[in-house]
């Protein structure tokens, strides 16, 4: 081998390792998202779940505005595509999928939450409903 095509095979290699790295080592894979995600997890002390976060999003509830009893009514139920607000401003699409970069920001995350879950429900959600929203929301 030349000396330039062993570098760039030690390059490969190490661009390679590094990878599998990032794709087995837990909060590095998705970065920041992860990490909330993480922290809701500990807060809640029980397993998450993207099934009871997909019920709690698409479900209605009791206790918040009358007129805003789920999250679907503004965020609507086709979460790759985007909702409105009340005042009618566009809201970014939900799933990550369509949207990366949503939920990577703590402050943001808890901001919304605090507030959308006050209307939604009259109080704030408890850190394994978070997350459970969160891991229903990042699995889409």
């Amino acid at each position: 081998m030349t000396t330039l095509s062993t570098r760039v095979a030690i390059a490969a290699a190490i661009a390679a390792l590094a990878a599998a790295a990032v794709a087995v080592t837990p909060g590095l894979a998705g970065g920041p998202r992860d990490a909330i995600i993480a922290s809701y997890a500990a807060k809640a002390g029980k397993p998450l779940s993207a099934e009871r976060g997909r019920q709690f999003f698409m479900g209605t509830h009791q206790g918040g505005k009358p007129d805003i009893n789920s999250c679907t009514v503004c965020h609507t139920r086709n979460l790759k595509g985007p909702g409105r607000t009340r005042a009618g401003k566009p809201i970014d699409p939900m799933a990550v999928s369509a949207n990366p970069n949503r939920f990577t920001d703590p402050k943001k995350v808890e901001k919304w939450f605090r507030r959308n879950c006050k209307t939604v429900l009259g109080r704030e959600c408890t850190p394994l409903e978070k997350g459970d929203v969160l891991t229903f929301l990042s699995s889409i």
